[in-house]
């Protein structure tokens, strides 16, 4: 038993020391996205700035989008605001060598169509931090590299439990403050203890995201791919038939509601799709491109990998939980600091311990 929990302890303080580096931008900014939409309102308040419903036709937040739209760019989506903030429209360009489209953003005064400002999708501080938490910015490897740092957080959860778990006495014996004689151990083992449950499950959850294919086969039928087929995301059609607004007027035909956003058809698929609030969750309607015939959507099942999604960013989930994941994320980020500096207070105690001893076998010689 000695041997084996010896093991576990190297285990453990190498995991910590070995991927503090990673672990650290990783928690800190998987605790910042858990308040993504109010971090973003945040830094930048003129995207929020107005309040109300959108005032004018679909079609005339298109035509304001596209005077700003740079060569090669076509609309992909409009989304509606739900009582506060801006119209937001998609704008697209393909990218030579087959990658994934470049995207920006518009977003403009529901009440006046006017622009407030237009994005790239990749600027700001709120994606950045989607890309330390998801890639640590790092091309290509970047999304696996996070996904081994995540199991080895799931290892380093798991072994720390059996490393708090008392040796001698109760249960409750473990739960004291002062089991070590400094604050920064007592931090490690007591904060390590109530954080480690929780750290393993967004640690799983984080693995399951980063290697989706692995996990495929758990997640049940598949959706097809963005843009209506296999191979990714396609274009949105430069000249559609039908105008956004008759492709709203089909689809509330068949379920009335207020309009939540509009998508355009595609080269892969030429159909409009709009999602409609109503009673309950919106409704989605697909509206094809060829007649205007507009259907509604069957609802779609969570699937294993949207429910692993959700719970490790906390979306839909209780407050009470995405608490936790706020606090999931400070916390490996303290274990990670105090269990390095507890790594080193014991190395110069042990070069401090093996000095004495070459002192007292120098004096011995000597007499």
């Amino acid at each position: 038993m000695i041997r084996l929990r010896s093991a576990w302890f190297q285990i453990h303080k190498w995991l910590g020391i070995v991927l503090a580096i990673l672990i650290i931008p990783i928690s800190l900014t998987g605790s910042a996205l858990v308040w993504h939409d109010w971090l973003d309102e945040q830094i930048n308040p003129q995207r929020y700035a107005i309040s109300g419903p959108a005032a004018l036709a679909p079609s005339a937040y298109a035509e304001a989008a596209n005077r700003l739209a740079q060569p090669g760019e076509r609309l992909a989506s409009i989304s509606f605001p739900d009582g506060k903030g801006s119209v937001q429209t998609t704008l697209t360009k393909e990218t030579t060598g087959g990658g994934r489209p470049q995207r920006a953003w518009v977003f403009m005064n529901p009440q006046t169509g006017d622009p407030i400002e237009r994005a790239s999708t990749g600027e700001g501080l709120v994606r950045v931090l989607h890309g330390l938490h998801g890639s640590l910015l790092v091309p290509g490897m970047g999304r696996q590299i996070v996904g081994w740092v995540g199991l080895a957080m799931l290892i380093s959860a798991l072994t720390g439990i059996w490393l708090w778990w008392p040796i001698k006495g109760s249960f409750t014996r473990g739960l004291r403050w002062k089991r070590r004689p400094d604050f920064k151990s007592n931090l490690h083992h007591t904060g390590g203890f109530w954080i480690a449950l929780p750290l393993a499950v967004l640690s799983l959850t984080g693995v399951w995201i980063s290697f989706p294919a692995v996990f495929a086969q758990f997640n049940g039928p598949q959706a097809s791919a963005p843009g209506g087929g296999p191979g990714g995301p396609a274009m949105p059609l430069a000249q559609p038939r039908l105008r956004a607004d008759e492709a709203l007027s089909a689809a509330r035909k068949v379920a009335p509601g207020q309009v939540a956003s509009l998508a355009w058809p595609t080269e892969k698929k030429a159909e409009w799709t709009v999602m409609l609030k109503g009673q309950g969750a919106p409704t989605e309607v697909k509206v094809k491109e060829s007649n205007a015939s507009a259907s509604i959507s069957p609802k779609k099942p969570e699937t294993l990998a949207r429910t692993m999604r959700r719970i490790h960013d906390g979306t839909g989930m209780p407050l009470v939980w995405q608490i936790i994941i706020f606090v999931g994320g400070i916390l490996p980020a303290a274990l990670a600091v105090t269990g390095i500096l507890m790594w080193l207070r014991m190395r110069r105690r042990r070069q401090r311990h093996r000095r004495n001893a070459g002192l007292v076998e120098a004096g011995a010689l000597a007499n």
